[in-house]
């Protein structure tokens, strides 16, 4: 093409080869629903490796593999020492997953290369897509290992000695599978990093919106609670003198929610996990384990909403009498993303006439660990019904190319074209 600003601003993505390249990865642990297994560095996760890393060769680009297995593709830029402007995602799902999570980000970004290639567009700096290992935590805790390590959340021995549930280690595993490279993780540059994701909400479904425009991720805090009170025989024991852990556990688990309805709109409040002693029809319950799932979209607010949850406990202690532990397990703090990427990925969504909203990510990305080290954002896209990590995950082809073409324009905007004179 004969390259101007006014040429550059009509440039899209093919959608066709992007959608085939999603459903070719998508038959590497496919499964009779239509979803994908593809647990973290297991054989199956060392064909998708070698299928991306094959396409990105094909595409010019030279690959290259960082200690804990991250991988980084990279077209040059005419400027080589400017730090990448860099894309990516994972490739690893769910045992359960779909063909979307994770895939489409590291594709979308393979897509952006293949465009630039297709008509012969130079960038100032070097372009780079990354795909990270483990980010699902289903095989491997913890979660988003391979950015985490990368961002130094933990460390690489951590990392390296952590097991599966048949006793494999993941230094164990990335040898297995060839991948475990020389470059030491976090040395790698960054010059500015754009994650592009199906939503995994319902938000922008609802909304009838293309563009999920993300300014940053919830704050989150788990907590693991213990309700102690006595087993008795559920037929002789009167009400009054019951000791029944279960209902007081319920009435904590309703403060839960309670407290997430009080901090809307970006308040999150959930219980997904319930153990019942000695769990028998006629037994009244002696001792219940439940989680607690807190999110908001500062640490302020998801603070205030741990602290609501600590005084009803301590409440509920008092007046019954029962044992409550309440133990914190696990924090991530809120994230902002870069106002320069947001007005980017906003910028590049105007241009293209797409509707767009501001959204806040209520899952956790590689993006919270590389906003660490770099200016970073976040493009959402809709997912039908709002399901994710589920094999019937889909999304429209139409949005998937939106989403790209988005990706496209903002990482032209950081990485800069160079244009004839």
């Amino acid at each position: 093409m004969n390259l101007s600003r006014d040429n550059l601003s009509s440039l899209r993505i093919d959608a066709n080869r992007l959608w085939q390249s999603l459903m070719t990865l998508a038959q590497i642990g496919g499964t009779d629903k239509g979803g994908v297994c593809r647990l973290a560095l297991t054989d199956l996760d060392r064909q998708g490796r070698d299928l991306v890393t094959s396409w990105a060769r094909e595409a010019g680009m030279t690959v290259t593999v960082d200690q804990i297995g991250n991988v980084f593709m990279r077209r040059p830029g005419r400027q080589p020492d400017l730090p990448p402007i860099m894309t990516g995602s994972h490739i690893d799902t769910q045992p359960t997953g779909g063909k979307f999570d994770g895939n489409y980000g590291v594709l979308a970004g393979l897509e952006v290369v293949r465009c630039l290639n297709d008509h012969g567009i130079e960038t100032e700096a070097p372009i780079e897509v990354a795909f990270w290992t483990n980010e699902e935590g289903s095989r491997f805790v913890p979660v988003m290992m391979g950015s985490g390590v990368f961002a130094g959340a933990f460390s690489l021995e951590h990392a390296y000695k952590a097991q599966d549930q048949e006793g494999k280690t993941v230094l164990q595993e990335l040898q297995r599978i060839g991948y475990v490279g020389s470059e030491v993780p976090g040395q790698h540059p960054v010059g500015a990093y754009f994650e592009t994701h199906i939503e995994q909400g319902p938000v922008l479904e609802d909304a009838g919106v293309t563009i999920g425009v993300v300014s940053g991720s919830l704050g989150i805090r788990w907590f693991d609670c213990i309700v102690t009170g006595m087993e008795a025989h559920a037929g002789p024991t009167p009400m009054p003198l019951r000791r029944d852990a279960l209902q007081v556990a319920t009435q904590l688990m309703q403060a839960v929610v309670d407290s997430a309805l009080q901090h809307a709109p970006h308040a999150r409040g959930t219980v997904g996990m319930v153990h019942v002693h000695p769990n028998s029809r006629n037994v009244i319950p002696g001792r219940v384990k439940f989680s607690i799932d807190l999110r908001n979209n500062t640490d302020a607010g998801v603070d205030a909403m741990a602290e609501e949850i600590r005084s009803v406990a301590e409440s509920l202690q008092a007046r019954t009498g029962l044992s409550i532990e309440l133990t914190l397990v696990s924090s991530f703090s809120a994230t902002a993303f870069h106002e320069e990427c947001i007005s980017a990925i906003t910028d590049a969504t105007v241009q293209l006439g797409y509707s767009h909203m501001p959204v806040v990510s209520g899952a956790g990305h590689d993006a919270i660990y590389a906003a660490r080290l770099a200016p970073s954002g976040m493009i959402f896209i809709p997912c039908k019904d709002g399901i994710s990590h589920n094999e019937i995950e889909d999304a429209k082809p139409a949005d998937i190319e939106a989403g790209c073409n988005v990706l496209l324009h903002a990482m032209l905007a950081k990485a800069k074209v160079v244009l004839p004179p």
